[in-house]
């Protein structure tokens, strides 16, 4: 009897180790299938992909595949690293203002824009930051807001 339950425990535990195991390999592949597309569509591998682990990396490129670099989205490639450079600006990270300010430049951004865009997210960060260090009601903001945008509808008609 003792025998038998020795060899169940054995064949449980190699089944548990297969588990582990496989879904290791499909990650890799699917890692691997990740960086090779990588490859073709950007000419390398950043090493920022780099940095992550495996069963992140086809998750990661799907995401900037799909969105960033997607040219059928609403919005166009120039608006996009706009935005990714106002965030990069108020994070901060070097990195990410580096890259989106020569990816907005390369979708069509003129100097003028890339300043205006890091303007506005220093104008967004003043408000919040006046508007939650002084614990204004956000109830009566947004009716004040509401009311505001009514009345420049109703000017413009």
């Amino acid at each position: 009897m003792e025998k038998s339950k020795l060899k169940s425990l054995v064949i449980v535990a190699s089944i548990g180790a297969l588990f582990t195991i496989v879904p290791a390999k499909a990650e890799d592949a699917t890692a691997t299938a990740a960086y090779k597309d990588i490859q073709a569509t950007l000419g390398t591998v950043p090493d920022m992909f780099k940095t992550l682990p495996d069963v992140a990396v086809a998750g990661a490129w799907a995401e900037i595949k799909g969105v960033q670099l997607n040219p059928n989205t609403a919005l166009n490639g120039k608006t996009k690293e706009l935005m990714g450079l106002a965030v990069a600006s108020q994070i901060p990270c070097q990195y990410c203002i580096y890259f989106h300010t020569l990816a907005a430049k390369a979708n069509g951004a003129s100097d003028e824009e890339i300043k205006e865009a890091i303007a506005m997210a220093a104008i967004v960060r003043h408000w919040s930051t006046m508007l939650n260090g002084s614990q204004v009601d956000l109830a009566t903001f947004e009716k004040q807001t509401d009311d505001l945008f009514a009345a420049v509808k109703a000017k413009s008609q």
